[in-house]
């Protein structure tokens, strides 16, 4: 069995590197994108079996992030993991299509169990 493939996308370089590294331990492969434009980009060339997408970044923030990966990549799962949301943030993130909304900061089981549960729908 291939590994999942996850983009990361978040403008704290820190917590990039930090769960790139949990999940990476856990098996999944990871790619990482500290804004929008990059995230897109990367869609451009490989895709990802699932995202992992921060709403609160300069320039394209989540929600478009989101918005085109429905359009151009209909079969990425899109999970939201933010800092700054709101319920208003939820009800649109989902009605976009998000597989799911999780707050900051997100317990690593939580998140590698939404990931398969996710990945589980892929395939």
């Amino acid at each position: 069995m291939s590994k999942i493939k996850v983009l990361l996308v978040d403008d704290e370089v820190e917590l990039l590197q930090a769960l790139s590294e949990r999940l990476e331990l856990r098996g999944f492969e990871v790619a990482v994108a500290n804004c929008g434009e990059k995230a897109l980009a990367i869609l451009e060339g490989a895709e990802p079996d699932l995202m992992v997408l921060d709403l609160k970044m300069p320039g394209i923030d989540g929600m478009g992030v989101l918005r085109s990966t429905r359009q151009t990549c209909p079969k990425i799962q899109v999970i939201i993991l933010t800092g700054h949301g709101s319920e208003k943030d939820r009800e649109m993130a989902m009605r976009l299509g998000a597989f799911d909304y999780l707050q900051k900061p997100a317990d690593i089981g939580e998140l590698v169990s939404v990931l398969k549960r996710a990945a589980a729908l892929e395939s």
